[in-house]
């Protein structure tokens, strides 16, 4: 693209570019692609005769706004008399003034430039408000006030660091979790996301946890607990002669809290439950949730061991043993236990599966601990009174484009990973993410303590999907697991750099000596974990990325304008990609994109582009899988991934997925059968009967914070479900937990 150092541009956001004609000639080329134009290089002719009258008009000044290059664009078409390449602009140009009008709705300056979505996720969850709920701060304030607080932690250069931390997040290159955002520098700087609670066997200690765990969520964050210590039910209880009442009604308990503070301050907090697969009440935990509409704010997984997935396999009995006294209660049919959790998995998606050996297999700090259970995604392995401290770097930006193609979508194009970019955003996104945990007020004193002890850091990734379409990858194919593998590898490795070099600088963390980073041979490390990949609920949404590791679920969605919808939104990746086909592009080609949601059977867009666009149910179960395993390969924690199945999937699908993923050494594994909970998961398609939809969306609004199931409550949409995150890709809205 040829740039002039003559003119700057003064964008919308406040911020200032070169004056770059490729990006000119290729904003008309798109419109004339709109109206059946096939003449690139007459686009350019066009750009170029744009920025020389731009260059006479403000040369003096040497710098010009988006809305004068606009003007100048108008003009030119309309006077060489490209009439229709002139409404199509126009047309576009008015599509992104509405979209600047709605943005100016929400009452956020935005210095940055974030997409509408990402506005309104950004002042729901992270923008600070005073008492009466007006926002007090923009974007950028934002992400200076999250910078300033971290960069507090450090004992030189603090300035340095917070223009680091601050950089990083305005490109959008990373984001720390969501508490980190919201918290940073107000009067309630509790940063972390998830925590894991005991939970013992007797009375005292089950409300002392549950007391704990409450003040953990009055502060915002999940709780894990696992349930394998608790007595079986009926078993005896000695000091009052009468019958233990179990796990199962626990989780009653556990989710009952969580109700209050839903209904007393709107304040969402999930929890995830575990149970050993050698627990006596095994069965009943699988069923715990068989309703489908009880627990709604517990997550559960069945904490399982390789032995077991053996006996499984060959048939073989499994012994359920009393954690009270370790008695043998019973001898059951290991193949049974695991048909039961994959058919409740094939009828609601619950429970998941833990792989416990093979957490404790990577556990850093064994003489601390072993690890019995997860957060609330199941992403993050804990000891108990332990939290996590997670942020992912933004896959999608950290491509580059070293040829000299106009088309990005052909064969010749240079698309690949800044890998340089990529050192840089892992170093300072470590040091920041070790900063949350010096300066994160705990609010209870143990899990201070704990936490400090381990300093665990998760630093993941989201976009990756995002990366692949830019790359030209199909996110099916080997070239894909191969790059994941490699991708994760280099992530792994500069991150352990960096806390290596951390712990020469400011002091390992409390419990290395002992620890797995000692046994491999480093003098100092200042994280016991460093990387985890977590599903980036909201985070993801405000980059404007697809999240984690998962593959696009849909490529169209509705946008809610003014009440009413408008016509689906489409991939914009894709868009450009069809636009750069001479003659592909066409309204009635958008629709029926936005019918099916997939390309996949889409006979008119080249085979190339629909091997590269692919979705969530366009992928095998197998696909999913190995897409889990080739990124837990290289991550110190564990991996959150949706399995997702088709509607047709049966129970012994289930049980292949278990079966693979324990192979693969995973930690953990998810399904979801599409349709198997009420309604779809995703809001593909038109509305048949728009004034029928309006009535549900109304009525469906109406629904409290603890009903939320498969439908936005905010306009009707279907919810994409991810890891116990649910998002609304339509609106905006998005609830983790």
């Amino acid at each position: 693209m040829q740039k002039t150092n003559k003119v700057t541009v003064l964008k919308r956001n406040e911020s200032e570019q070169i004056l770059d004609v490729g990006k000119i000639a290729d904003s008309i080329f798109l419109a004339a692609q709109d109206v059946g134009g096939t003449d690139h290089k007459l686009a350019v002719e066009l750009a170029h005769e744009a920025v020389e009258r731009l260059k006479k008009q403000y040369g003096r000044i040497r710098r010009v706004t988006s809305a004068e290059i606009g003007d100048m664009v108008e003009r030119v078409l309309l006077e060489k008399s490209h009439y229709k390449t002139a409404k199509a602009y126009i047309l576009n140009r008015e599509k992104k003034r509405q979209v600047e009008a709605a943005k100016h709705a929400l009452g956020v300056h935005d210095e940055v430039g974030l997409s509408l979505n990402a506005l309104t996720v950004a002042r729901e969850k992270y923008i600070r408000k005073d008492e009466s709920g007006e926002v007090v701060e923009s974007v950028g304030e934002m992400f200076a006030r999250t910078a300033k607080f971290l960069a507090s932690a450090e004992k030189k250069d603090k300035k340095l660091w917070q223009e680091k931390f601050e950089h990083i997040m305005r490109e959008l290159r990373f984001m720390p979790g969501g508490r980190t955002l919201a918290n940073s520098g107000t009067p309630n700087n509790q940063l972390a996301n998830c925590f894991v609670m005991p939970m013992p066997d007797d009375i005292e200690g089950i409300f002392e946890s549950l007391k704990e765990s409450s003040i953990l969520k009055k502060y915002g964050g999940g709780v894990g607990f696992t349930f394998g210590h608790i007595r079986p039910k009926d078993d005896r209880v000695s000091t009052t002669s009468g019958a233990a009442c179990g796990p199962v009604a626990l989780m009653q308990l556990v989710n009952d809290a969580s109700d209050i503070y839903l209904q007393a301050g709107k304040r969402r907090s999930g929890n995830m439950v575990t149970l050993p697969v050698s627990h006596p009440d095994v069965i009943d935990f699988i069923h715990c949730k068989e309703s489908g509409s009880n627990l709604p704010h517990i997550n559960y997984s069945l904490a399982v061991t390789h032995k077991f997935m053996e006996a499984a396999k060959n048939n073989e009995e499994w012994e359920l043993i009393n954690p009270r006294n370790g008695a043998i209660t019973a001898r059951v049919s290991a193949r049974g236990i695991l048909e039961e959790a994959a058919r409740m998995a094939w009828k609601n998606g619950d429970p998941g599966l833990i792989f416990v050996d093979e957490i404790n297999k990577y556990n850093p700090t064994p003489h601390v601990g072993i690890l019995e259970t997860v957060n609330l995604c199941g992403e993050q392995p804990l000891l108990s009174y332990e939290a996590c401290n997670l942020g992912s770097i933004n896959l999608a930006v950290h491509v580059k484009d070293d040829s000299k193609s106009v088309n990005p979508y052909s064969s010749e194009s240079g698309m690949g990973i800044d890998w340089g970019k990529l050192e840089e955003t892992v170093r300072v996104a470590v040091r920041m993410l070790d900063d949350v945990v010096s300066v994160c007020e705990y609010p209870l004193k143990k899990v201070a303590e704990v936490v400090r002890g381990n300093r665990k850091i998760g630093l993941g990734v989201m976009g990756w999907a995002d990366m692949l379409v830019k790359l030209h990858i199909p996110y099916n194919s080997k070239e894909a697991l191969s790059l994941a593998e490699k991708l994760m590898k280099f992530v792994q490795k500069i991150g352990w750099e960096t806390s290596s070099a951390l712990g020469k600088e400011k002091g390992s963390f409390p419990n290395f000596k002992g620890s797995l980073w000692q046994k491999r041979g480093y003098k100092h490390f200042r994280n016991a974990t460093v990387t985890t990949i977590a599903p980036t609920g909201t985070i993801s949404m405000m980059t404007n990325a697809s999240g984690g590791i998962e593959p696009h679920f849909a490529l169209a969605y509705f946008r809610k304008s003014m009440g009413q919808y408008t016509l689906p939104e489409v991939n914009t990746d894709l868009v450009k990609a069809i636009k750069h086909v001479n003659g592909l592009y066409s309204t009635e080609l958008m629709d029926e994109i936005a019918r099916h949601g997939s390309i996949k059977h889409i006979s008119s867009i080249p085979k190339e582009i629909r091997d590269v666009f692919v979705t969530a149910m366009d992928l095998s179960a197998e696909d999913h899988v190995a897409m889990l395993a080739a990124f837990q390969k290289y991550t110190d924690n564990a991996v959150s991934k949706t399995i997702n199945l088709p509607s047709t999937a049966t129970v012994d699908d289930v049980i292949k997925v278990f079966y693979q993923a324990s192979e693969l050494h995973c930690k953990g594994i998810t399904v979801y059968r599409d349709g198997s909970r009420e309604g779809q998961v995703l809001n593909v398609g038109k509305s048949e009967n728009s004034d029928n939809q309006k009535t549900q969306i109304t009525r469906k609004s109406e629904k409290s914070d603890s009903q939320i199931g498969s439908e936005c409550p905010n306009c009707g949409g279907k919810l994409a479900i991810e890891e116990g995150c649910r998002k609304c890709y339509g609106c905006g809205f998005a609830v983790c937990g």
